[in-house]
């Protein structure tokens, strides 16, 4: 392990759980009405199985510096099992509960949803800080983002849309690496350079011929925004909004938060992505203070 790429994956997380955590404030009523750019939502901003999911990765990441399957399984199921209230979904309760219980992961993740495996966007809400740690090489990033996807994403798709997400976090970091010089349009088509056939893919490239100032609610429209809670449905709008705000934190949660969906994983994996081009400043204090502490 590296102090720089333990220093970048905790960047990733900072916009990361920053985004969740307000993101979930808008599933809590009165706060729609009430919240605007002017007036932040009351902290404190408690996060969900988001932002858990992804501390569990950065735990092995730093331990052992690339991602142990068994040791993630059972690291995200001690994680449910301490705080289950956190927002987990029905599937990914059941898969850790089992795990927990001493069930393989690999029969377990394979039998979900009638033997094909989850397609959600759970991989790839949590694989951003993992984008971070491997940076610096694009194919172990991709290698390591299925790896961290496969203990709970047995399906293909959830599995691409996780490497897409991952490899956003790269060309985020190299992007601020190079000055940022290179311009926002490049990156959905980097990344499908990067990306199997699929239909996250072809959702992805449906949603590279979308301008940059699109309204994002059209975009919305078209590619969905996570309201059935698959990757097909949420990685390609997640990519086109990071891509679109990717030098203003703030606006890009106000964007996801407005057009609604699977809003605070919409903000995690948007704000664990442009964190990365950012960086800690790009990110207001005040957004930092709002924000319950992370329980490692």
């Amino acid at each position: 392990m590296s102090i720089e790429q333990s220093e970048r994956a905790r960047l990733s997380l900072e916009g990361l759980s920053i985004g969740d955590a307000f993101g979930q404030q808008f599933f809590i009523p009165g706060v729609v009405e009430k919240a605007d750019r002017e007036n932040l939502p009351p902290s404190p901003w408690k996060y969900t199985d988001d932002t858990e999911m992804a501390m569990a990765i950065i735990q092995i990441l730093e331990k052992d510096g690339e991602i142990d399957q068994d040791l993630l399984a059972i690291t995200l199921a001690d994680r449910y099992v301490a705080e289950p209230w956190r927002g987990y979904g029905a599937g990914a309760m059941e898969l850790l509960r089992d795990i927990n219980k001493g069930a393989d992961w690999r029969e377990s993740s394979q039998k979900m949803f009638g033997g094909s495996g989850s397609y959600g966007n759970g991989g790839a809400m949590r694989v951003s800080p993992l984008g971070a740690w491997f940076a610096d090489n694009v194919q172990e990033a991709i290698h390591q983002a299925i790896l961290s996807a496969e203990v709970t994403h047995a399906h293909k798709e959830g599995q691409v849309g996780t490497v897409a997400i991952a490899l956003a976090a790269v060309w985020a970091w190299q992007r601020n690496n190079n000055g940022n010089h290179d311009t926002p349009t490049e990156m959905i088509p980097w990344i499908l350079e990067h990306l199997e056939e699929s239909e996250v893919r072809s959702r992805i490239e449906y949603v590279a011929t979308f301008p940059m100032d699109a309204w994002a609610f059209t975009v919305a429209s078209q590619v969905g925004c996570g309201d059935q809670l698959s990757a097909q449905d949420t990685v390609p709008f997640c990519l086109w909004l990071a891509a679109a705000h990717i030098d203003d934190f703030c606006e890009a949660m106000w964007v996801a938060a407005r057009v609604g969906g699977d809003i605070d994983t919409n903000c995690a994996i948007v704000g664990g992505i442009i964190a990365l081009s950012v960086g800690h400043s790009g990110i207001p204090n005040s957004w930092k203070k709002h924000r319950e502490s992370l329980n490692w």
